[in-house]
């Protein structure tokens, strides 16, 4: 008898399953707030030079606002002044409607620069001037940031495989509410991203724990609900930042409340299980008796467990224990599982990419970006609500190309699309982006399916890493449109391409258990067919 068998005879999705995802909400939303908080965070206001510097006296008499932007500012192709330019001498023959003369010297900002401050208070670029020649710095932050998760992504997933889901998921709360608090409190932007840093690698293990737990919990037949209800935790902390953000203008008080949360998910951690299939897969057969038997109380399924003792639980899922200590590299070992792993991370490079790529250029199509995240917010959860059906019709691997492949679509069609017809970019980018959160929503449970228990959080951690090292350079990719404007968006559309090409290479999981071993998943096709829980 497997563990999944177990698990159905007392309830796979009851009360305690419910109570852990639940609990988990808490943490969980802390995410979205923290991985999209650049869109308001770092945020660019308009901008153009200080043209008085503290030397100058009155140089520009009685001139209105607009009277000193046309004699001290050049404009740019469309009219508007510049962001980055200063005339060295005042034109005052701009004020008789004369055009600039052949002669006046142009130079970069001598004296910083003067904000628009109507829609954001306070961000990361007026704090430390980030535009202009610095504005890599502001793409950098989020880089940064992403290179902390990538890196915590593999750290968290080989601890947790080694110690457990619970104490490190205590570990991810603990430390991602101090570097997190902390870098709120930063006096400069050198210590800033360092922190930064450390609470990107302290949120992986949020990202990555958590809906192993989940999944591991759930009986074969629940798990594509229960993937697709805790996706929405998600949709829930993104609408969440957009109110946050809306009411706290400053980038730092900012900080600190979309952190908060995360006090509940350390009182609340107590409650939280160990993963019995975990401990089972790690020889820790009293602890799982006791979780289980836990899990049936609550679920009011006692009947079955009352008449298991721990050795039989043992020889009921003998085959499923391995005390071998396993790391990343049993990712590559083993024919099955290294072709696996290598197009996984292949996938989920390309998931992460473009979806931030959308997620991050929320200014890009011409609406209020409070706005934008509400409106992307939303438009997720009918989405959310047909990936269920979709997923349980057509399986994870169709459903993963195709919302790769429809994603990359809509990026195409963009790039025809002149920026003034922004109402048009909006419902392609609206749909983009659907597709994309829905590419990013399957591949969680994809992954978790794929990888036998023993590996599971090394899998996950390793195709973690890889998401988020495309997601750090996601950002860098919309400096390259200083040399061609439609580059980025056409380095988008084919890494979703090209990735939804690799998803059609993978096996299909829907309705087959969950591999506990490495050998569950290298054994032949047609024995691992018979193993299908629902016939």
């Amino acid at each position: 008898m497997k563990f999944d068998h177990i698990l159905s005879e007392i309830d796979g999705f009851g009360k305690f399953q419910i109570k852990l995802i639940l609990i988990q909400i808490i943490g969980r939303i802390s995410l979205p707030c923290h991985f999209l908080l650049n869109n308001f965070m770092a945020a660019v206001p308009s901008h153009h030079c200080n043209l008085i510097a503290p030397d100058d006296g009155g140089i520009f008499g009685n001139l209105t606002q607009e009277q000193k932007l046309s004699v001290g500012v050049p404009a740019v192709q469309d009219g508007t002044p510049s962001s980055c330019q200063m005339f060295l001498m005042p034109q005052y023959q701009h004020l008789s409607g004369l055009n600039r003369s052949e002669d006046a010297v142009i130079v970069q900002c001598q004296n910083g620069w003067v904000y628009d401050n109507s829609t954001f208070k306070s961000t990361l670029v007026t704090e430390w001037d980030l535009v202009c020649s610095r504005k890599g710095l502001n793409k950098a932050t989020a880089t940064i940031f992403f290179i902390g998760v990538m890196c915590g992504a593999p750290l968290f997933g080989f601890l947790s495989d080694r110690f457990g889901r619970r104490p490190l998921l205590l570990v991810s709360y603990l430390t991602t509410l101090t570097f997190a608090v902390l870098s709120a409190f930063c006096p400069t932007y050198v210590t800033f991203v360092i922190l930064r840093f450390f609470t990107g690698m302290s949120l992986a293990g949020i990202s990555i724990i958590s809906i192993a737990l989940n999944v591991e919990w759930c009986g074969v037949e629940h798990r594509t609900f229960s993937s697709v209800i805790t996706s929405l935790d998600w949709t829930l902390g993104s609408l969440i930042l957009a109110g946050i953000a809306y009411n706290v203008n400053h980038w730092r008080l900012l900080i600190v409340a979309v952190t908060s949360p995360l006090i509940l998910s350390v009182m609340t951690w107590r409650w939280i299980p160990e993963s019995a299939r975990w401990l089972l897969a790690n020889g820790k057969t009293e602890a799982a008796h006791h979780y289980l038997m836990e899990c049936a109380k609550m679920n009011k399924k006692t009947k079955f467990m009352n008449t298991i003792t721990q050795l039989e639980l043992l020889e009921y899922t003998e085959g499923e224990t391995d005390n071998k200590k396993h790391t990343i590299v049993d990712l590559f070992k083993t024919p099955k599982i290294r072709k696996m792993s290598i197009c996984l991370g292949i996938v989920w490079c390309g998931v992460a990419f473009t979806y931030y790529g959308i997620s991050l250029n929320i200014t890009g199509f011409g609406l209020n970006p409070y706005l934008s995240q509400v409106v992307f917010a939303a438009i997720e959860i009918p989405l959310k609500i047909s990936v269920y059906f979709i997923l349980n019709k057509f399986g994870r691997r169709l459903g993963e190309a195709g919302s790769l492949l429809l994603t990359g679509l809509c990026l195409f069609i963009n790039i025809f699309v002149a920026k003034e017809k922004w109402a048009i970019r909006t419902i392609v980018a609206l749909f983009g982006k659907s597709m994309s959160e829905a590419s990013f929503t399957i591949i969680f449970l994809y992954t978790t399916e794929l990888f036998p228990t023993v590996l599971r959080q090394n899998g996950l951690g390793f195709t973690s890493f890889l998401a988020r090292l495309a997601v750090s350079i996601s950002p860098l990719v919309m400096l390259l449109e200083d040399q061609w404007h439609l580059l980025p968006a056409v380095i988008y559309c084919t890494v979703a391409v090209g990735s939804g090409l690799v998803a059609g290479l993978l096996p299909e999981t829907l309705n087959v258990r969950l591999p506990e071993s490495i050998e569950d998943v290298e054994k032949p096709r047609g024995q691992s067919m018979r193993n299908k829980e629902i016939q």
